[in-house]
């Protein structure tokens, strides 16, 4: 899973390249700036873990105790961010595909590795977020 021929696969890079101009263009000229509204629950939630008010600002969709630059300097801040972007990146390799591919493709064509893979994916959510989210922060 980590031999990759870059040249052969060049439409990586440019995918990669268009998916960061769509968010820029997004942002510029289809965002009206206010924030997405969060439910009370999901607020409650992320204070009980130690999470502050989200703020009004279109930023204030992620934690800014995660997500801002004087989290992601520290240790921990980095060593989150880099083991999750390693195992996001992984497990799309090693799965075959992104959720949404598995779960939009794969599952209208009825493809059995698709529907495991789905099955996967809804388990390392719930886990993630039921005991190693609370355990982490």
């Amino acid at each position: 899973f980590f031999d990759f021929d870059w040249k052969k696969e060049v439409w990586n890079l440019i995918f990669l390249l268009g998916a960061i101009l769509g968010g820029f263009l997004a942002h510029t000229y289809l965002s009206d700036g206010t924030a997405v509204a969060l439910s009370p629950a999901t607020v409650n939630d992320l204070a009980a873990l130690g999470f502050g008010e989200p703020s009004t600002s279109a930023s204030g969709v992620q934690p800014d105790e995660l997500f801002s630059w004087e989290q992601a300097l520290t240790l921990k801040g980095f060593l989150i961010l880099a083991v999750a972007g390693f195992l996001v990146g992984f497990g799309t390799r090693y799965a075959g595909g992104c959720t949404s591919g598995h779960a939009i493709s794969g599952l209208s064509d009825l493809q059995l590795p698709s529907l495991i893979a789905v099955i996967g994916f809804f388990t390392g959510g719930l886990l993630m977020t039921h005991l190693l989210y609370p355990l982490i922060f």
